[in-house]
């Protein structure tokens, strides 16, 4: 008998202790795969807008075109896992003088998740250096061309 008490000494805290460890790795676990996820959601929504604005940039700034506007409509989310994501858009620091370097933030609200990209533009690019757009009313990226260079603005938002 001595042996089946000794056993339960030993076996109840060892279940007490697995009752509550068990969920909460399960829990740490989840939230690693979610914020993961979130991240390399954030990361796609990057690369897809800075394609975007490299494209419409190369297209407008073709030397047939003297001047003129094009709009490119965007696909991207209005949100990542059911928050909202602000756009900054910055200058990039650049020794090379025939191109402007834009860095474009991505940063979700109520998280830690943020990436940026860098969008290799022509000597030409403007743009409004630390402007902030709001992801859910964003709705175009719109590229006009004048004799001297050509504004990259983004369309149907709020700039802050």
């Amino acid at each position: 008998m001595p042996h089946i008490t000794i056993e339960y000494m030993i076996m109840i805290p060892v279940l007490i202790v697995q009752i509550f460890i068990f969920p909460l790795t399960a829990s740490v676990i989840m939230n690693v795969w979610t914020d993961s996820r979130t991240t390399l959601e954030l990361q796609e929504t990057a690369s897809h807008l800075s394609s975007s604005i490299q494209q419409l940039y190369y297209t407008i700034n073709h030397a047939t075109i003297a001047s003129g506007s094009l709009i490119i409509k965007l696909d991207t989310p209005t949100s990542i896992e059911g928050h909202s994501y602000t756009i900054t858009l910055r200058n990039a620091t650049n020794s090379n003088t025939q191109a402007r370097i834009m860095n474009l933030t991505l940063d979700l609200k109520g998280t830690s998740c943020k990436t940026s990209t860098l969008i290799t533009l022509g000597e030409n690019a403007a743009w409004q250096n630390n402007s902030k757009f709001f992801s859910s009313n964003t709705t175009a990226i719109t590229a006009t061309k004048t004799p001297g260079s050509i504004w990259l603005t983004f369309e149907g938002g709020a700039l802050t």
